[in-house]
């Protein structure tokens, strides 16, 4: 008994364990769930289950061929929406007449849902990977370009005067002191147009289909009634997601190294 608050000690002072155990304690609440008839087992199989499902799904090829479909897709309109978003803010934000004349059409397009567009992409592409990419780039690029948008109207008043004084040009304005303070807001938009463009990606797939990519695993796992195949294949999207969302956080922590907020961080 007097080891266990050393342990919650040491799992409290790290995060990634804590995660785990918590992880592990839901899947061990889904595994004896089901076999006490408290969740039907034929649509809540347990982890045991789920997990030879998975396992069993690894040793396809064409589970691979889906994940690095969905993989693809995913990174493409990223991209897209990270470059139009970051461009797209800078140049909007460093303009005051641009942004006042763009501000109430941001605020009318930005809370349409993207998956609302999935007729107008279905009509205006007939690759359906075409239409996935509408559907995630539309949803991404706002998360860029919010951000971006606050980053660049956050720049510091003096020392845009004192740039000015100095007479600075636009482009060493934007290289020197405009890119610096927008940066932060930039890569959070980044990170947040990740997880969008992941759960659109998927969507996608499941409601277009013909794409190869996870969500029509999912799909066809569902109507073929193989629910335990199903459940694993979710689970590789939180998966996917999880790399995602760590890989970004790296990312930030790389290019952000010099910013403060970083740096108090790491010395914690």
């Amino acid at each position: 008994m007097s080891t266990s608050p050393g342990v919650l000690r040491r799992a409290g002072d790290s995060p990634a364990l804590l995660g785990l155990v918590g992880l592990l304690g839901v899947g061990a609440l889904l595994e004896i769930l089901p076999r006490i008839g408290v969740l039907p087992a034929e649509y809540f199989p347990p982890t045991s289950r789920i997990v030879r499902a998975l396992v069993d799904e690894l040793g396809r090829a064409g589970f691979w061929r889906a994940v690095g479909g969905t993989v693809t897709t995913w990174l493409i309109g990223l991209a897209i929406a990270v470059v139009a978003g970051i461009v797209l803010g800078i140049v909007i934000g460093s303009v005051p007449a641009l942004r006042l004349a763009t501000a109430s059409t941001i605020e009318f397009l930005r809370p349409i849902p993207s998956v609302a567009l999935l007729p107008l992409a279905i009509v205006l592409f007939s690759a359906p990977i075409r239409s996935i990419l509408l559907l995630v780039v539309y949803a991404s690029f706002w998360q860029v370009l919010i951000q971006v948008l606050h980053g660049v109207t956050d720049v510091d008043p003096v020392a845009r005067e004192t740039a000015a004084s100095y007479r600075l040009g636009r482009w060493r304005q934007a290289r020197y002191l405009v890119w610096p303070t927008t940066l932060p807001y930039a890569m959070t938009g980044i990170r947040l147009a990740a997880s969008v463009a992941l759960v659109l990606t998927i969507t996608g797939e499941l409601l277009i289909g013909g794409t190869k990519g996870i969500g029509e695993e999912i799909a066809v796992a569902q109507s073929s009634i193989a629910v335990p195949s199903m459940y694993a294949l979710i689970v590789v999207s939180g998966l996917i997601g999880l790399a995602a969302n760590l890989a970004t956080r790296r990312a930030e922590r790389v290019v952000l190294a010099w910013h403060p907020s970083v740096r108090r961080e790491l010395a914690l």
